[in-house]
């Protein structure tokens, strides 16, 4: 980074620092207003900061304002910011004389050698790390926010205090704040929760939390979806195996995951012997390896699995699709020689080009190297995180370190998908692994007639299908491409008398495969074609007494462009090269 740069927003670091020092202006204002408030954290998070408080009253929209307006009054004070330390008692002391009980709890909690430091700004301190800016001059109060007030337990804990959390975002200029808003507006817009109801595609119910409903038009969605990854994956030698959903303690222990991942399993008892849910598909994967001899001139064996998964996800980190306990991963294991990783990896990313380009995404990769808790020697990572390293700089990909973030079996790389609105999703991953295959005793025979060990990768390009749902659900705001949209056409006749006509053309469009519905209501054409544009119908082909006369359709989009008259075979062919082509409009 330049050296211009350091302190811009460009510089994440600066960018942390200058919203972790709006939290303690922002603290600072609520203890000018109400002095009672009890202060709890106030961390940067990745857009903006929070701060957890205890107020003997819910904060309403009416307080914010209040505070915002006292924030920009501490901004233009242009208070010098000053770090000290303390000694662990006094430290106590200090917090315990200023009523501050959950930074005392804090304190407590620290560490024998921990150095205890405070940030003082006027009259107000706060037990803090920092790093801060230098004033809070620096913070430009016309360019900052309060977005949001919720409930939350202190450290996340239900059975202890429920504290009023504060979010606020703020920008070096004005623009950047309104720039920032309108797109907050556009996302909300675009929520997929909203647009799922909306359309007709899944539900999320109070009597399956974490569990969504798909409807008949999302299956067809879901299925279109599914049915495009099977035409890639074909395209690119793989084999498609299905595990079941439920196998036994034994196979989790020996996979490591009972060890690792037991509190996010789904356990029962059958037959006396204890069971688990799956919550990825990869021992499975293991055991149809294993059950027939292998040879080098089958490797590498690509073999994906769509496999309906179940992951124990507290209530409160639920989130539409996003974050769900039930879905369908497209999981895939590709078993290899050693001499083959390199091309094996450089595959599995030019089949991840081809998959999200189809959706116009683009990405940035990740390389997650080992975590504290983790199997195998720290030489096979090394070794490992050097040929996904090797693999992607030869392919001319960049990439960003993510210390401590790989799978438990080995390292991986991630993969960011930005969307319309520039916000960022991790669906992708690729992660090699040498040691479930040590595990799980795989073996193949060489060239030599003698036995070896294969290596492997498990790899996902969707992830989760219902979370990638969500993202291109927000992605394209419900108007899916023609290829993919659950209802292709819409035929809306304008009279009575074009009433057969228009069932004519549905007959002809369905026998040619594509996905077609008539509005054969009694309505004026102009409520027809209303909500035919709001279902994001890509194309209307309304029909009338001329078009009956002419045996043509007049074709109307979504965007609201007028195709004009043609005759039928003219506009199937027309849909027809958008499906084939999956154009994106």
């Amino acid at each position: 980074m330049s050296e211009e740069n350091i302190y811009t927003f460009e510089n994440p670091e600066y960018r942390q620092t200058y919203w972790h020092t709006c939290s303690h202006v922002m603290a600072q204002a609520v203890k000018r207003l109400w002095p009672e408030a009890k202060l709890a954290i106030g961390p940067s998070i990745d857009e903006g900061w929070y701060y957890d408080m205890d107020v003997p009253f819910p904060f309403t929209p009416e307080h914010l304002e209040q505070i915002e307006a006292e924030m920009r009054k501490i901004c233009k004070e242009k208070l010098k910011l000053e770090r000290f330390e303390l000694p662990r008692a006094e430290a106590i002391q200090f917090m315990e004389e200023k009523g501050e009980p959950y930074k005392v709890e804090l304190i407590n909690d620290l560490p024998e050698d921990a150095a205890i430091s405070f940030y003082k700004q006027g009259e107000f301190t706060d037990l803090c790390a920092g790093p801060h800016l230098d004033s809070t001059g620096r913070i430009k109060g016309n360019a900052l926010k309060l977005t949001a007030c919720n409930a939350a337990y202190w450290r996340g804990d239900s059975n202890r205090e429920t504290l009023q959390r504060i979010y606020g975002v703020a920008f070096p200029k004005k623009d950047e704040l309104d720039e920032y808003l309108a797109r907050i507006e556009e996302a909300k817009k675009r929520d997929h929760r909203r647009l799922g109801k909306e359309l007709g595609l899944y539900l999320l119910m109070d009597e399956g939390p974490g569990f969504p409903f798909f409807l008949p038009k999302g299956m067809t969605l879901k299925n279109t979806l599914l049915d495009y990854w099977r035409q890639v994956h074909k395209k690119y030698g793989y084999v498609e195996i299905s595990t079941p959903i439920m196998l036994n303690r034994q196979l989790w222990e020996r996979s490591g995951h009972w060890d690792h991942y037991k509190n996010n399993m789904y356990t029962t008892v059958i037959d006396e012997t204890d069971f688990a849910v799956k919550p990825m598909n990869c021992p499975g994967g293991m055991l149809v390896y294993a059950s027939e001899p292998h040879s080098y001139r089958e490797l590498p064996l690509r073999v994906g699995e769509i496999g309906l998964v179940h992951r124990h996800e507290l209530s409160g980190a639920l989130h539409g699709l996003f974050r769900v306990r039930c879905f369908s991963q497209d999981d895939a294991h590709v078993f290899m020689t050693r001499e083959q990783m390199q091309d094996v990896i450089q595959e599995t990313v030019r089949l991840f080009d081809e998959v999200y380009s189809t959706f116009g995404l683009s990405y940035t990769i990740e390389l997650s190297t080992m975590p504290e808790d983790h199997i195998g020697t720290v030489e096979e990572w090394e070794k490992n995180q050097d040929i996904l390293k090797q693999a992607i700089t030869a392919m001319g990909k960049d990439y960003v370190i993510n210390e401590g973030d790989g799978a438990f079996y080995g390292p991986k790389l991630d993969f960011h998908l930005a969307d319309s609105l520039g916000r960022t999703w991790q669906c992708g991953t690729i992660q090699l692994d040498s040691q479930l295959p040590e595990r799980f005793e795989l073996e193949y025979t060489g060239e030599d007639g003698q036995k070896h060990r294969p290596v492997m990768i498990h790899r996902v390009v969707l992830g989760s299908i219902e979370r990638f749902i969500g993202v291109i659900t927000e992605h394209f705001a419900g108007a899916f491409p023609a290829w993919l949209s659950p209802v292709q056409v819409k035929v809306l006749p304008v009279t009575d008398r074009a009433a057969g006509y228009a069932g004519e053309i549905s007959a002809q469009l369905d026998a040619q495969g594509f996905r077609v519905e008539v509005d054969g209501r009694n309505e004026k054409i102009g409520k027809k074609i209303r909500e035919a544009t709001l279902e994001k119908i890509p194309y209307m082909l309304v029909v009338g007494d001329r078009d009956l006369e002419n045996g043509t359709v007049s074709v109307r989009h979504r965007s609201g462009e007028d195709l004009g008259a043609m005759p039928l075979a003219e506009f199937a062919k027309l849909l027809a090269g958008e499906v084939a082509d999956k154009t994106i409009k």
